[in-house]
């Protein structure tokens, strides 16, 4: 009788193994992308149905967010995005900086002064005085400024004075005078077509621009970093729910065998191994809600502003979840695309702007010195014009005019001077120039290869994470069959064990070999989610040494 027993269970098992279905046919070439669902909706992560109510812990707020949302609010909260958006205006203030060396310079200056010469002669102009007595109140403005443009420099200056003086000589007392002079300096060879303020200019420029790329490639990363961060958080849940999974099952087990014991199917030291399967679940269990943690505290770092209030205490809740939709990877056209994008590269083009323009000067700088000084200026006098009869006699009669005729006098050109001069220097022996502008094209000569080298670098690195996409895809694929060959070999087990074919030892060794599966099938699902932000991102900045 107990063998016509052990035919049939034989038999039934062998009908259970007969009847279940086979695993089903891999999934044809895909992508995972975004499903959004309704907050409070179950999430469906590899096969799994997830109630958000076993994520969220009581007692604390929840914030529901799709991938789009995180980022939106990380480019608007971000720190490191603050940071860098301040670096354009910061390098604005260089270009101004720079270009303040062709702001007029206005100065003025009023003097007074008083002077007492002592009589040493008849042509002292003392007369029959001990002392020469002169007084002077002067102003002058002076407005002087390089002009942007062939290196140039003018200057302007006007001033006027009333002076008095007791000296016998003097035809006028009070004396009003007035002077306008105009000076224009222009270099003809060297400084014409740049100098250093024009190179800095340039320079700084380059740098404003490069500022300018470095806010685009933060950006970039700032969105790459936050969506990783998200799928991560999203895994990390979703692991912690298998980890539960697990647990319940070995707890259900746990449950089984005391039952058989107390109905005498099942010796007590059988016990003892499900004891420990439901505390080294436990244990994973613990780890794995540590990891949710650590993955929000991540997210939140990256997405929300520090100074609101629940900064710490709000707890994320993931709104989409991936899943495989077709997508076609062009590694061919993406490498492209990353040459003509590529932040580095854009970089390193400026910085090649700067090495130019620093050829540009020291080449200029080589030439000889050769300026042209053009000076002109008028002269107006006028005040109290003394009338004598002889040379030193008497004053018979006084003559007024104003300083308003003195004025006319400058504008109506009655007096004018000027002065034409060329000026030629030449250093004697090798210039700093000369050696300047070799260690510069030694640069530029660097920076070509440097640029082809990087091109080459840029082009392997699209290589690569288009290889991690298709690399990951497959993965997803075999490890997919694998967690279903490993339910359907619990479910045999079980089933085996049911019939007293197999032990709690083969059950539980079952158990957690589902588990792993069900791991490393999210562990390939969320890797190819990265591989395909990192496809996209990769195109724009590198991600060498990045998170």
């Amino acid at each position: 009788m107990r063998s016509g027993r052990t035919l049939l269970a034989i038999l039934t098992l062998s009908w259970w193994l007969t009847a279940w279905p086979a695993p089903g046919a891999a999934q044809t070439q895909a992508d995972v992308g975004v499903t959004p669902r309704r907050p409070g909706a179950p999430v469906e992560v590899a096969g799994l149905i997830l109630p958000p109510s076993a994520l969220q812990p009581a007692g604390r707020p929840v914030r529901h967010l799709s991938v789009e949302e995180a980022v939106t609010l990380a480019l608007e909260q971000n720190l490191d995005l603050r940071v860098e958006r301040l670096n354009p205006l910061i390098q604005d203030l260089g270009v101004a900086e720079a270009r303040s060396v062709y702001a007029p310079i206005l100065s003025t200056r009023f003097m007074s002064n008083n002077r007492n010469s002592p009589s040493n002669g008849f042509l002292s102009g003392a007369g029959d005085a001990i002392k020469v007595t002169d007084r002077l109140l002067s102003d002058s403005v002076d407005v002087e400024q390089a002009v942007p443009w062939a290196g140039g420099r003018y200057s302007l200056s006007w001033d006027g004075s009333h002076s008095s003086t007791t000296s016998i000589f003097s035809s006028f007392d009070p004396i009003l005078r007035s002077n306008l002079n105009v000076t224009y300096n222009q270099p003809l060879l060297r400084n014409l077509s740049i100098d250093g303020p024009r190179q800095q200019i340039a320079i700084m420029r380059a740098n404003r621009e490069i500022s300018d790329i470095q806010l685009r490639r933060t950006v970039v990363l700032t969105q790459r970093n936050v969506r990783n961060a998200y799928w991560v958080l999203v895994f990390t849940q979703s692991f912690l729910e298998v980890q539960r999974q697990s647990l319940e099952l070995a707890q259900e087990s746990l449950r089984n065998n005391r039952t058989r014991v107390e109905v005498g199917t099942m010796a007590p030291i059988d016990i003892i191994e499900a004891e420990s399967e439901v505390a080294r679940n436990e244990e994973t269990v613990i780890v794995a809600e540590a990891d949710v943690d650590r993955a929000e505290d991540r997210l939140r770092t990256l997405i929300f502003d520090p100074d609101i209030p629940d900064f710490w205490s709000v707890r994320i809740q993931p709104s989409d979840s991936p899943i495989l939709q077709a997508r076609a990877i062009d590694v061919d056209a993406a490498v492209r695309n990353a040459l003509d994008n590529r932040t580095d590269l854009d970089t390193l083009d400026r910085n090649i702007q700067t090495t130019d323009t620093n050829i540009r000067y020291y080449r200029n700088q080589r030439l000889p010195d050769v300026n042209l000084d053009v000076n002109y200026s008028l002269t107006g006098i006028g005040g109290t014009f003394l009338r004598r009869d002889d040379f030193l006699g008497p004053v018979i009669s006084t003559e007024q005019t104003s300083f308003g005729s003195v004025l006319g006098n400058i504008f109506s050109n009655d007096f004018p001077t000027w002065t034409v001069g060329v000026t030629v220097a030449y250093p004697l022996g090798t210039s700093s120039a000369k050696a300047n502008l070799e260690r510069a094209r030694l640069e530029r000569t660097q920076a070509d290869v440097n640029r082809r080298s990087l091109e080459v670098r840029i082009a392997a690195e699209v290589r690569d994470a288009g290889r991690n996409v298709t690399t990951n895809l497959q993965r997803v694929e075999a490890t997919r069959s694998a967690r279903q060959l490993a339910e359907r070999r619990l479910e045999a087990e079980q089933r085996r064990f049911e019939v007293g074919l197999s032990t709690s030892f083969f059950v539980f060794q079952a158990q957690r070999d589902l588990a792993s599966a069900r791991s490393n099938e999210q562990r390939a699902i969320l890797d190819y989610t990265r591989s395909l932000v990192d496809f996209d991102a990769v195109q724009d900045v590198p991600l060498f040494g990045t998170p």
